[in-house]
């Protein structure tokens, strides 16, 4: 949906993807969202400090309950147990310029499809440039393990990462900003 600025064009589109035009200018989209792919992400607090400070709506999906910070643009999403329901949920649910945070490329690969934006908790941000690398890198890497060749995981998350992390979300979050602000005219 598409949340009209001319109080005289009180209704809504329902394509999220297409732009509306009222006398010449084009209406904005519906606010920015940030989905958080929960379950294992090390960077919620750090991804409600910047949607606090952007205003952004903040959804916090997980299979399990988590506690969150007490505010009306936090809101908690607990879904069944089981692979990828998070995941299905963010991606029936992301909108074109919305961002969601996770490590899990497959699901960015939806995001980006949807016209979103995708970011690592470590601050890599998945782009239609990177997503095929990603995902091939991803299918070698299980072959590897699989076969024994490879054991162990990703480095321990660190404070770099943390710092890498706040500084990519701030740049997706201006960049969909000022994007909006040219569609606008």
């Amino acid at each position: 949906q598409f949340w009209l600025r001319d109080a005289r064009a009180v209704a809504a589109v329902s394509r999220p993807d297409a732009f509306s035009i009222c006398r010449g200018r084009i209406l904005d989209r519906k606010p920015i969202e940030i989905f958080i792919d929960a379950d294992a992400c090390p960077v919620k607090d750090e991804t409600y400090k910047v949607a606090q400070r952007y205003n952004l709506k903040t959804w916090v999906v997980s299979n399990a309950f988590m506690q969150i910070p007490p505010s009306p643009m936090i809101a908690r999403v607990i879904v069944d147990a089981g692979p990828d329901v998070a995941d299905d949920w963010i991606a029936e649910h992301v909108a074109p310029g919305d961002v969601a945070v996770t490590n899990d490329i497959p699901l960015a690969e939806r995001v980006l499809q949807a016209g979103a934006h995708a970011v690592t908790p470590s601050g890599k941000p998945f782009t239609e440039n990177s997503i095929g690398a990603a995902i091939a890198q991803r299918a070698l890497m299980e072959q590897l393990r699989s076969t024994g060749d490879i054991m162990g995981g990703p480095k321990p998350f660190d404070r770099n990462d943390r710092s890498r992390f706040l500084q990519a979300l701030d740049e997706i979050i201006q960049k969909e900003r000022r994007k909006r602000a040219l569609q606008r005219g």
